[in-house]
């Protein structure tokens, strides 16, 4: 079987707090290790009321100091609302404090609205710079260069694994041509997938960190004991996607019996596109779903996001999940 990881937005749900959402955060890293999870990576978000991991260096500080083996990093950075210097520091100083631990993943989108933007202080056409930017990081995490007069301290020769995310082409381009590995966000994108891994695959060219290709996908799982109870627990994430669509980011809200009550049809249409690479059941669905979603993509890992309204139940969704994949 492949690695399994998680994808964690520290996500605060309806009657709960951001303190809360955080301390949950360090709770499932230390569960997901004793599972026998591969990473565990958090996500830039911003302006968002429900997501708890805004501040994306820090909490995975957070997370590592509360861990012990277990991979932490970002899922990712969204470069173009940064300094490269910063983010080698920030990832530098990670590095030196739990050595061989720390993954540093890369997104060009914002992470946000465009109003957000203009108060993150970013300039819209900051992402054209992107594959440069992304390049001066590998420069400044490098070793010093004979010649160099600017350095990162913590950076330098640190050396910190990095890694291209993307909901299209794009990025699989880019990975390619850096010799990088890849990330691909079907979990919320999953339309450009295949196309994606196809030109990743093809194109990619060895590097010293990657000598060969190496892909992830973002898939979601809804794992319960019964299939009614996943079925049901699976509602709050659908609402969520609702909500989006509706251009509502809040707090994660409790299940219901019946999604249809909910949504629209333009809005269950549009939802279920989006969530495609979703799987939902007990055990035993999810595997057969899984093994036959990694059989077409042929992904070497699989990040696994579990947006739920109840912490035990989160928890509990990936211990199912580890146990019937071993």
């Amino acid at each position: 079987m492949i690695p399994l990881s998680i994808l964690d937005l520290a996500p605060v749900s309806e009657g709960s707090t951001i303190a809360i959402a955080l301390q949950n955060a360090k709770h499932l890293a230390q569960q997901a290790e004793r599972f026998g999870y591969n990473r565990y990576w958090v996500a830039e978000h911003h302006n968002m009321a429900g997501i708890a991991s805004a501040a994306t260096s820090v909490v995975i500080g957070f997370v590592a100091e509360n861990t012990k083996t277990i991979r932490v990093g970002a899922g990712g950075v969204m470069l173009p609302n940064h300094s490269p210097m910063v983010i080698a520091e920030q990832f530098g100083t990670l590095a030196s404090l739990y050595p061989n631990r720390i993954d540093l993943g890369l997104g060009r989108a914002p992470g946000t609205d465009h109003r957000t933007m203009l108060a993150l202080r970013v300039d819209p056409r900051a992402s054209e710079h992107f594959p440069q930017d992304v390049q001066e990081l590998q420069i400044l995490l490098g070793p010093l260069q004979e010649g160099q007069t600017i350095q990162a301290v913590p950076g330098t020769d640190t050396n910190v694994p990095l890694w291209i995310l993307g909901s299209s082409t794009f990025g699989a381009q880019l990975a390619a041509a850096l010799g990088l590995p890849y990330a691909f966000a079907s979990h919320f994108a999953p339309d450009q997938l295949m196309p994606a891994m196809d030109i990743y695959r093809e194109t990619f060219q060895a590097s010293a960190q990657q000598q060969t290709p190496y892909a992830m996908a973002g898939v979601n799982v809804i794992c319960a004991e019964t299939d009614a109870e996943a079925k049901r627990l699976f509602t709050s994430l659908q609402m969520r996607f609702s909500d989006m669509l509706r251009g509502q980011r809040g707090l994660t809200k409790p299940p219901i019996d019946d999604i249809e009550t909910y949504w629209s049809g333009p809005e269950k249409a549009q939802a279920q596109r989006m969530l495609a690479a979703t799987f939902v059941g007990s055990p035993r669905t999810v595997k057969e779903q899984l093994e036959a979603f990694v059989t077409k993509t042929g992904v070497n890992e699989l990040m696994v996001a579990a947006m739920m309204y109840d912490h035990d139940a989160r928890v509990k969704s990936y211990e199912l999940l580890a146990e019937v994949w071993k």
